[in-house]
């Protein structure tokens, strides 16, 4: 059996270096060296997560945990899965009691590395660098797999560690086995990255590009097969049961089998839409959904289609996938979209966006694959104003009015090339009461420490920002500052993982005229 001292080490050794190849190659080493029964368990942790998920752990009771122990029995993978599992099981009353006397269990048999390394894992701080892309990059290298391959499956495998056993004992034919899109079986969405305006994104998808209005609603990805409808959100949630009139219309369509991406958004009686937060209270509801719909009709607009019958259309260009979606999904329910090389009729496009109440434009590269889960170049979006989806990282405790509660929130984006988030800068504006009461008992959920002004907090929640422009700034490590920053809204439908990175950051910085410091 591997020990866990092996895997810390690693760990370590991963997080010395910020060079990506060294991450790389000192990750595909240690994999080589573990069984198949221990692949879904290491590679997991080395990516700072578990095969538990979230086991119930807070600060405080790691801090009880640690005080004793430093030692005995040397602890392997499987000792501590199994302890992981035993405390994630612990439910009902005295749960945390129960979770407190296993947890010190663990720890008595843990050296203080092994106890450090658990503890970061198990708060969500582990920062090592060996995110999924680095990971992905990883198991290649030590399954001897082109990375474009194991790449490509990790769209239909998203366990990090289920992919890595079935590159490194199955090979390239247990990956393509996997390699396919079924029906209620969601994947992850494609993302954009970010262009300062429709001139940008003409140029950079090489001048000539599809257009289509960005809705300020909920993602959702619609399965068909028959007269069986089910709808997922971006986070891959089924909300079937809560959207009713998306499930009728869909099921309406002539194809008996559909696989569609898309948005479901609130609308008025002029069809402008309503605030994203109003669309948002249609989700999740379980109760006395009829009357809502009738109090709250959701509408549904689709702009890729990713089966049509028997055949996944993932990996054909998007202009292919376009001509499915007019198919398969009458015009009111298609996304506007214009195909264009001129500038000025893209503009013209971006405006009538705007005028009818959206956020702005998407820009996507007639020949772009879909990329599920992954932000690629051939999808650009083009907002009105200064947007990002930044991380919280901390937060400082009001003054005045404010005393009591969470306030000020430091704002960051993670650096791929690192592993690591950036901080941006800070705000406190654009918070309303209601909302610095939910802010602030959610991020005490997700505290790792603190000191006398700060709760600094597992890098969770994505929150949107609206600034002036970005500066150049010897204060933060990334070299640069949002300006007259604001928060517009927490994206709840948003993991961290599909926050803005540094990448869309420094693209913003460049288009303003400035050169990355």
């Amino acid at each position: 059996m591997t020990l866990l001292a092996t895997l810390v080490e690693t760990s370590e050794r991963v997080a010395a270096t910020s060079a990506r190849l060294a991450k790389v190659q000192t990750l595909a080493a240690y994999l080589r060296t573990l069984p198949a029964e221990e692949v879904e368990i290491a590679v997991p942790y080395l990516s700072g997560s578990t095969a538990q998920g979230r086991p119930g752990v807070g600060y405080a009771l790691l801090q009880d945990a640690a005080a004793g122990g430093h030692g005995g029995v040397p602890l392997s993978l499987q000792d501590v899965d199994a302890a992981l599992t035993r405390i994630t099981a612990e439910q009902g009353a005295g749960a945390a009691a129960r979770r407190r006397e296993l947890l010190r269990e663990l720890f008595a048999r843990a050296t203080s590395r092994e106890q450090t390394f658990l503890s970061r894992l198990l708060v969500g701080e582990l920062r090592q660098g060996a995110l999924a892309g680095v990971m992905i990059e990883a198991i290649a290298a030590a399954s001897g797999l082109p990375a474009d391959e194991v790449r490509g499956a990790s769209m239909y495998v998203p366990a990090v560690g289920t992919l890595a056993r079935l590159a490194l004992f199955g090979g390239a034919a247990a990956l393509a086995g996997r390699v396919k899109l079924e029906v209620f079986s969601p994947v992850a969405p494609m993302l954009a990255q970010t262009a300062a305006d429709t001139a940008e994104a003409l140029a950079l998808l090489g001048g000539t590009a599809a257009f289509e209005w960005k809705m300020d609603g909920a993602r959702i990805q619609v399965h068909k097969a028959g007269a069986e409808v089910r709808v997922y959100t971006r986070a891959l949630n089924e909300v079937t049961g809560s959207v009713p009139e998306i499930v009728a219309a869909v099921r309406g369509f002539a194809s008996e089998t559909l696989v569609l991406d898309g948005e479901a958004i609130a609308l008025d009686r002029a069809a402008r839409p309503r605030p994203f937060q109003t669309t948002m209270r249609r989700f999740g509801r379980t109760v006395n959904v009829a009357e809502l719909v009738d109090e709250l009709p959701l509408s549904a607009f689709f702009f890729d289609c990713l089966r049509i019958g028997g055949e996944t259309l993932v990996a054909r260009a998007y202009g292919e996938r376009h001509a499915a979606l007019v198919q398969a999904v009458p015009e009111p329910m298609r996304v506007p979209r214009l195909v264009t090389s001129a500038p000025e009729a893209a503009r013209g496009f971006y405006s009538a966006s705007l005028a009818a109440g959206h956020e702005g434009v998407m820009a996507k590269s007639l020949d772009a694959a879909y990329e599920a889960g992954g932000r690629g170049a051939g999808w650009l979006k083009i907002k009105r104003a200064h947007t990002l989806d930044l991380v919280v990282l901390a937060a400082e405790w009001g003054h005045g009015r404010r005393t009591g509660r969470l306030s000020n929130l430091h704002l960051g984006a993670l650096d791929p090339q690192t592993g690591a988030y950036v901080m941006l800068g800070k705000t406190f504006k654009g918070l309303t009461d209601a909302l610095l009461a939910w802010q602030t008992q959610a991020l005490l959920e997700r505290e790792i420490r603190r000191d006398r002004h700060t709760v600094y907090v597992r890098p969770e929640l994505v929150v949107e920002v609206a600034f002036s422009d970005l500066q150049a700034s010897s204060r933060y490590p990334g070299g640069l500052a949002l300006r007259l920053a604001r928060v517009k809204r927490y994206r709840e439908d948003k993991r961290a993982a599909e926050a803005d990175t540094m990448e869309a950051v420094r693209r913003i910085f460049a288009a303003q005229g400035g050169a990355h410091t």
